[in-house]
């Protein structure tokens, strides 16, 4: 069971590579053909907000998708809405059509939804020790987006000439494909996934009583908190970085640096959980986000940009793996769809907001304002963290007390 649980989970780590180096083609270019395209510059970048929107509509039903038809089947529809997203793009670029562009970047959000349960599936299928390293072996499918996808997004630009940044989206639409042959060819639903949930003894409890413990809020504050200060940072940092006298391509490389920071600690971070315990790895993930705003604050120069936006990436994986690892841990098997359902919906809306608020914060307040405002944020989830780890502590604590 271990062994085809780990399995299983390096065919979603080439998923995952595929999802993430489909959506970086998105991020780097979308704005920029959302300008070209948009009837007034103030919706110009409406199409790159979809993306998030979209996912944060979508991710409600995943869950229930995935309950009722499988992961598989469930993970292919994503890989759909990839390949009809990139077409579409390619259409709206060729008929110069806005609004037919924004169609194309909501459904690559859509696929964004389904790919978020990479991470998930892994984590179910893996046993209770196996966890972590099943959470993290699917995120280190991140780093070939991180080291390629800018480089895929640059070198297709110009494919389908005269029409500019057209053969990047028929690229997306490629990589939505590779998904949908990898799932059918390779990757099979965990044989004990629908047993154990034949045999739970134990009734659903209600979704409310879910979500009220500290290990739900603990991951929530983790997963929700931590990717929506990492987007909230990551949007602003390309328009701040030239507003700081830096070229476009300084911007884009800083990018790259922060995906890397994202995804190649999933190599060890498996590992480090295991070996120093979740909570350590949670308040080590808080600690260099918030390093990350105050580098940012304290300068401006590009080696600055570089070692906040690392320290970001960094921060968010050993939040994300540590926050997942909990998250699977918060309920019992017939409360799994609807659980994950509430913990994704909640993080893909909070992401959504702070995508759309990162740019009125950096026109109002500027780069420092939008450092600042992080650390609120990170001050919450640091709280609630430390909250559940003292509970946890309690009740570990409370055998021994009772036996004396």
């Amino acid at each position: 069971m271990a062994s085809h649980a780990m399995r299983q989970a390096r065919v979603l780590a080439l998923c995952q590579a595929l999802f993430t180096s489909a959506v970086s083609v998105d991020l780097t270019l979308t704005g920029l053909v959302g300008y070209t395209l948009a009837p007034t510059k103030a919706l110009a970048t409406l199409p790159f907000a979809l993306i998030t929107v979209a996912s944060a509509l979508t991710a409600i039903a995943v869950a229930f998708v995935i309950e009722r038809f499988g992961r598989r089947f469930a993970f292919c529809i994503g890989g759909v809405a990839c390949m009809l997203g990139g077409w579409v793009s390619v259409a709206a670029i060729w008929r110069h059509d806005f609004w037919l562009f924004c169609v194309g970047t909501a459904l690559v959000g859509v696929f964004m939804a389904f790919a978020r349960f990479y991470r998930l599936a892994a984590a179910d299928a893996a046993s209770v020790p196996e966890k972590p390293r099943a959470i993290s072996m699917v995120l280190t499918g991140g780093v070939v987006a991180a080291v390629c996808g800018p480089a895929i997004a640059a070198w297709s630009a110009n494919m389908m000439l005269p029409t500019p940044f057209a053969g990047s989206y028929a690229v997306v639409a490629v990589f939505g494909a590779l998904t949908v042959l990898l799932l059918m060819l390779v990757y099979r639903e965990p044989p004990a996934a629908q047993a154990t949930m034949a045999v739970d003894p134990a009734p659903a409890r209600p979704l409310g009583e879910i979500v009220r413990q500290p290990v739900f809020l603990a991951s929530f504050a983790n997963n929700g908190i931590g990717n929506a200060v990492m987007m909230f940072m990551m949007t602003a940092t390309p328009i701040a970085a030239i507003a700081c006298q830096h070229t476009i391509t300084q911007g884009a490389q800083i990018i790259e640096w922060h995906l890397v920071g994202m995804y190649a600690p999933s190599f060890f971070s498996g590992w480090l959980l295991q070996r120093f315990g979740n909570p350590a790895m949670l308040v080590a993930g808080i600690a260099l986000s918030a390093l990350a705003a105050v580098v940012a604050l304290c300068s401006t120069s590009l080696p600055a940009f570089y070692v906040a936006l690392l320290s970001l990436g960094v921060g968010w994986n050993f939040m994300s793996v540590g926050g997942t690892t909990l998250l699977a841990g918060s309920y019992r098997p017939t409360e799994r769809a609807r659980t994950q359902a509430a913990s994704e919906f909640s993080t893909a809306v909070l992401t959504a907001l702070a995508t759309l608020a990162a740019g009125q914060v950096l026109e109002v307040w500027g780069w420092q304002g939008v450092n600042l405002a992080v650390l609120p944020a990170l001050g919450v989830a640091l709280l609630i963290t430390l909250g559940w780890q003292r509970r946890e502590r309690r009740e570990r604590l409370a055998p021994s007390v009772a036996g004396v």
